[in-house]
Formats: structure tokens, sequence, C-alpha cells
């Protein structure tokens, strides 16, 4: 946790944003995976964790808006839980750790949210069992704040420097895992075998996975969370896995590599074409760029790298104009890391990624790009370019003729079985350019 007075900063920070009602925010339940007292390992709900610190369950947070006074509501555990537990700290204690005053027990919260009704303000809910408290409190056509969740996106988008340590706790703790993965990794292994040594290291560095990892020879298969193939020698073994620090500031990297001998001459003109992109969106990142337009630029080189291998053709530009690169990146170029892997994406992904100088694209591939727009000093980003080669979609196009002028399908064919290729880092963007975390 950071010292109390991070947390009472930000909590006034966002009391003068809203400036009228209370900002209800609560904290996460635990989630019997079987039955009550047999949960799935807790993860704190992170707007909650941002202002109140606490990865504990069955808490909440309120701050009057008017005022800035922040109260933080729960029980206290009784003698059966001490005896289950150990000894816990006091709801007063986890109050004053963050500089905050101690509320009432959670029965009294339900009165106090039911007083205050419409004046209630509260951000999008993505559990059921909140979506019903919500409800049951505050009226069936309650909703959440707009202003609210502006507010939090425009605090939560610009990591201190205190974030941005922590940050790089997990990632050194992620690339940790990745070098670990490839040094293990043999042919005849199952990839579960290294998804359960990446998984085990997570946990040793403090945290546990930040999202489950992807580890497949099928990389063509952007979010394959299957582990049980039978790795071959000369199989391409993509990894997209990170750690999450202590605090639960996240990591995501992803790395490619090939089983049990060095990259074949195939794989390494792919590789070297997605590293090129990688390296120079880093190098191009910098406050006032738009996300979008590296995200282009990526694409416009994706396409010249095929191009030089005969497998597309045409012009570059008018090439991803027209969304051609997308059939070897369907996926967008990267998002915000934070807190959440996928940074505040639960208050609205539009409304983190986007603004009014920036519209989503509606194109195949370019309408999966989670950040376009303007990129500022502070805000920590994936880059994670890639190229895939999938059949599926390869068909789909060829027979209906989707981008033919760009694409030569017949040269595509010796590639058909190739995978997939994505390589991520995280950067922070600094006042002149960018830093690679």
């Amino acid at each position: 946790m950071f010292p109390p007075a991070t947390y009472a900063t930000r909590r006034q920070q966002l009391a003068e944003s809203v400036q009228t009602g209370l900002i209800f925010l609560p904290g996460n339940r635990e989630a019997p995976m079987r039955y009550t007292d047999n949960a799935y390992p807790f993860r704190q709900d992170s707007n909650f964790r941002y202002f109140a610190g606490h990865n504990l369950p069955d808490l909440a947070l309120t701050i009057d808006a008017a005022t800035g006074a922040s109260r933080l509501w729960g029980d206290d555990i009784s003698l059966d839980h001490v005896i289950w537990m150990g000894e816990q700290p006091s709801v007063a204690e986890l109050a004053q750790q963050i500089g905050a005053e101690r509320g009432g027990t959670l029965a009294e919260l339900s009165a106090t949210l039911k007083a205050y009704a419409r004046d209630v303000k509260f951000l999008p809910p993505y559990r059921a069992e909140r979506v019903t408290f919500l409800k049951e409190h505050l009226g069936a056509d309650a909703g959440a704040d707009e202003g609210l969740i502006r507010a939090v996106i425009a605090l939560r988008s610009v990591k201190s420097a205190e974030e941005l340590e922590q940050m790089s706790i997990a990632v050194k703790t992620s690339l940790a895992m990745h070098a670990a993965a490839k040094a293990h990794a043999a042919p005849g292994q199952l990839e579960h075998e290294t998804a359960g040594l990446i998984e085990g290291m997570a946990i040793a560095g403090g945290g546990r996975l930040a999202y489950p990892a992807i580890v497949t020879r099928n990389g063509q298969i952007l979010h394959n969370h299957y582990h049980g193939n039978v790795l071959q020698k000369g199989d391409l073994l993509l990894i997209d896995a990170g750690a999450e620090a202590t605090s639960g500031y996240a990591g995501d990297i992803t790395r490619t590599f090939s089983v049990g001998q060095p990259l074949t001459k195939k794989q390494e003109e792919i590789y070297r074409i997605v590293d090129q992109a990688k390296t120079e969106a880093i190098a191009n990142a910098r406050p006032g760029i738009q996300n979008r337009t590296l995200h282009d630029q990526a694409g416009r080189l994706i396409f010249d790298g095929l191009k030089a291998l005969g497998l597309t053709k045409g012009d570059p530009d008018e090439s991803v104009a027209a969304g051609a690169h997308a059939l070897f990146m369907p996926h967008g170029l990267g998002h915000m890391i934070g807190l959440d892997v996928h940074d505040m994406e639960d208050l609205g992904e539009d409304l983190v990624g986007y603004d009014a100088e920036t519209q989503r694209s509606t194109q195949f591939g370019t309408r999966n790009l989670r950040l376009g727009r303007e990129l500022r000093e502070g805000f920590a980003i994936t880059v994670e370019p890639g190229i895939y080669f999938i059949p599926a979609l390869i068909d789909r196009w060829k027979a209906e003729g989707t981008c033919a002028e760009f694409i030569n399908f017949g040269k595509l064919e010796a590639y058909r079985d190739f995978g997939g290729i994505r390589l991520e880092d995280n950067v922070v963007i600094t006042g002149e350019g960018s830093r690679v975390l």
C-alpha cells in the first residue's frame, strides 16, 4: 500500500471533480468456488483499491463530494472468524491506514445509501451481486454516473512515480517468467507444464497472474487459453503472460520463440517484421500523438514487410486505408495498463480509449483498437503488434475477394500452418517520448 496521504489526495481530487452527491465505491466480496468457505483467489475491485488501498473483502468507501469527507465501511470480524483467520485489523484501523474516517457497519451503510437515494453516485457494476445490491438500495432505474466515470478515468489515466515503481516490479517478475519459460519449454512437453511454471513464479513474486496466461503453439488463436497441446520441435510458442505486484499493479508481456531450436528462416523473417513494428511504435510514442496513428503506422510497416516476402502487394497507405493489414493483425496495437491489465475498461472501453477528437473505427481489425486517443505524459500503455496466419480468415477473404488487390492469396498457402507471432512491451509516456518499463 501507499502512504495514507496518497489515498487522501486521490479522494480529494475526485471530490473536487464531482462536487455534489455521495460517491459510493464498494469493494468486492469473495466469490464462492464450490461453497461459501471455498472461494476463488480474492481480487479487489480496482477502483476501490485505487482510492482505498485495501485488498480485503467486504469493505466499502463513501466520499461526500461536497466536503471531501471519506468513510470506510465494514464489519469487524467475530471471534469465530479469528479462530480460522487469525487476528485482523479493525475497520477503524484500516480507515486510519488510508487517511479516512471509520464509517459504520455494512448494515448501517445500507441505511445511509437508502437515505441518500438519488444523490448516490456509483460506477458501472460488473458483478451480479453488486447489480442486485444497487437495485435494492437505489432503485431499479438507478444508473452509473457518467460524470463520476469520467473523473475516475482522468485520475487513473496518469500514473504517478510511485505507481510506475509498482508497475516496474510487476514487469520485472513478468520478464523473469518469460525467461524461465523459454529456458524450460522443450519438445515432448505439454503446454500446461510451461503455464504452471510461470503461474508459480507470479505467486512467488508476491502477487498472482494479472490475467489468465496464453501459452500456446497455436498463436494464430488470439486469446487461446487451452494448454493441452504437446510441444513439437520447431513450434512457435507464443506466451502472453504478466504478473501482478503485491500492490495489484499489472505487467503484460508477450514473447514468441521456437521450441528446441533456433527460428527457421521463414519464422525469423516474420519475427523481424513484428519486432521492427514494436520498436518503431515505441520510438514514435510521445505526448500529443494519437495511438491510432501509431496503430496505422504499425499496419503499414507490417504490410510493407510482408510485401517484401511476396505475400502482399500494392501501396501500403492505400492498403491500410482499406484495412488489408487486418488479415494479419486483426487486433489493436495496445491498450492502457495499470491496476487492470486492460486498465479501467470496466468503466467503458470507449470512454477510456477514445474522446471527442478520436472516434473508434468501424473497420474490421482497427475497430478492435482499445486505445485510439492522443497520448499524454504519464499514460502507461502496451505496445503489442503481431502477425498471424489464420486459415479460416484467409479462406473467407479469398472466397469473398476481400482486399484482393492487396493480398497474394496463392502465396499464403505456404503459411497456413505457420501460427502467429506477437511481441509486447509495457511503456510509459514521458515528457518528450516514452520509456519501456
